[in-house]
C-alpha cells in the first residue's frame, strides 16, 4: 500500500504527504525520489527508524513522527536541514542523540510529549532557532540551564514531570509568552523569571510553591494559574527575632552600594579598577521597605497582593503570597509596611 502511494507520488510534485495510520513498520526508500516535499505525515504507525533516503528531501520543512515506536532521534534527521517543525510525541525516547541536534538549525517547532525521557541534553542549546518546545508527560527531574540559551524560544511547556526546580538562567528567555509547568514538585521560582518580560501566561498549579518572587508584578501576566500548592497563608503564629549581627563584608558592601548611588561619590569613579568586586555586587538587592542596597545578609518576608488587581490577570488566582526581602530589622519593625515574616513551624 505505501509503496503503491509513494510510486504514484512520483509521478507528479507533491509539497505534502501522508502515510498514516498504515501500521508501516518502514518507511520504503522511495520516498527519497520525492524532492519536492515539504510536509510529511507518518504519524499512528509503528516505525523505530527512518530510511537514510529521507536524507534527499532537502526541501522538507515539516514532520510528523508522531505515536510511533521511536526510541532515539532518526540519525538521517541531522542531514534534513531545512527541517523547521518535527512532531515526535507519544513513542518510546529515554534520550535525545546530541549529534542530531546540532544539525538542526532550523527547527522552530519541537514536540515530545509522552516520552521516557529523563533529562535533556546540553546539547538542546544548539536548537539555536527553536521558539516552541514541549516535553510534557516524561520523566524530567531537571531543566539544564543550557535550555535558557534558546533566546528565540516563546512557549515552553514541561509539564507533568518530576522537575524540582527551575535554572535561575531564566532571566535570559527574554521572548518567553508562554510557560506550563503544572504538575511537577517545583518548591520555589527563581528570581529571574521577573525579567522575562514578554511572558503573558504562567502555568505553575500542582506544585509545591509557598511564594512567588518579589518581583512578580513586573511581568505582564494576563493569565496565572497557581491552584493546589502549598502557598503560604497569613495565620499569626508567635515567633521570637534575633539578634543581628552584620558581617564585615557585608557592611562594607552595603557602604559602597549606598556610595555607587552617590554621582558624585570617589567610589563610583575608581571601582572600575576592581572587576571582582562589582561582579560580586551584581548580587545585590534593593530593600523591599527603605530601598537600600545589601549583599547577602537579609530577612524573607512575604506580601499578600490580589493578583487580579495587581498583575491585572484575566484570571482569578485570587490572593497569593509574593517574597519581600527586608535589609534589616530594622526596616521589619518600622510601621506602615504590609510584610510579614516567615514561620517555618515544625511538627509537634
Amino acid at each position: 500500500m505505501a509503496d503503491r502511494i509513494l510510486l504514484n507520488a512520483t509521478k507528479g510534485k507533491p509539497k505534502s504527504l501522508s502515510l498514516c495510520n498504515k501500521e508501516l513498520k518502514n518507511v520504503p526508500s522511495l520516498i527519497g525520489k520525492i524532492t519536492s516535499l515539504k510536509a510529511v505525515d507518518l504519524k499512528n504507525n509503528v516505525l523505530t527508524d527512518l530510511p537514510e533516503e529521507f536524507s534527499f528531501l532537502k526541501q522538507l520543512e515539516s514532520l510528523n513522527i508522531g505515536n510511533n515506536k521511536f526510541e532515539d532521534l532518526p540519525e538521517v534527521l541531522a542531514f534534513v536541514s531545512g527541517l523547521q517543525r518535527l512532531h515526535l510525541f507519544n513513542n518510546q525516547l529515554s534520550h535525545l542523540n546530541s549529534l542530531v541536534l546540532s544539525g538542526m538549525q532550523k527547527l522552530t517547532f519541537l514536540n515530545l510529549n509522552g516520552n521516557k525521557l529523563q533529562s535533556l541534553p546540553r546539547e538542546i542549546n544548539r536548537l539555536v532557532s527553536l521558539e516552541f518546545l514541549s516535553v510534557d508527560h516524561n520523566h524530567l527531574c531537571s531543566v539544564p540551564i543550557e535550555i535558557c540559551h534558546l533566546i528565540n524560544l516563546t512557549e515552553l511547556h514541561l509539564a507533568d514531570n518530576q522537575i524540582s526546580s527551575l535554572p535561575e538562567d531564566m532571566t535570559f528567555l527574554r521572548s518567553l509568552t508562554k510557560l506550563y509547568v503544572y504538575k511537577n514538585f517545583i518548591e520555589e521560582l527563581p528570581e529571574g523569571l521577573s525579567k522575562c518580560t514578554q511572558l503573558r501566561v504562567l502555568d505553575v498549579s500542582a506544585n509545591r510553591l509557598r511564594v512567588f518572587p518579589a518581583e512578580l508584578s513586573n511581568l505582564p501576566l494576563k493569565e496565572l494559574y497557581c491552584e493546589e500548592n502549598n502557598l503560604l497563608q497569613h495565620i499569626p503564629v508567635h515567633s521570637q527575632q534575633e539578634d543581628e549581627v552584620l558581617a564585615l563584608k557585608e557592611i562594607s558592601a552595603r557602604l559602597v552600594l549606598k556610595e555607587l548611588k552617590n554621582g558624585r561619590s570617589y567610589v563610583k569613579r575608581f571601582i572600575r579598577h576592581y572587576p571582582k568586586v562589582q561582579e560580586m555586587l551584581q548580587f545585590a538587592t534593593d530593600c523591599a521597605v527603605c530601598g537600600q542596597s545589601f549583599l547577602n545578609t537579609w530577612l524573607e518576608c512575604v506580601h499578600f497582593v490580589d493578583a487580579r488587581k495587581v498583575l491585572r490577570t484575566k484570571t482569578r488566582p485570587g490572593i497569593i503570597p509574593v517574597r519581600g526581602l527586608l535589609c534589616s530589622y530594622k526596616c521589619f519593625n518600622t510601621e506602615g509596611h504590609d510584610y510579614f515574616g516567615i514561620a517555618y513551624v515544625g511538627e509537634t
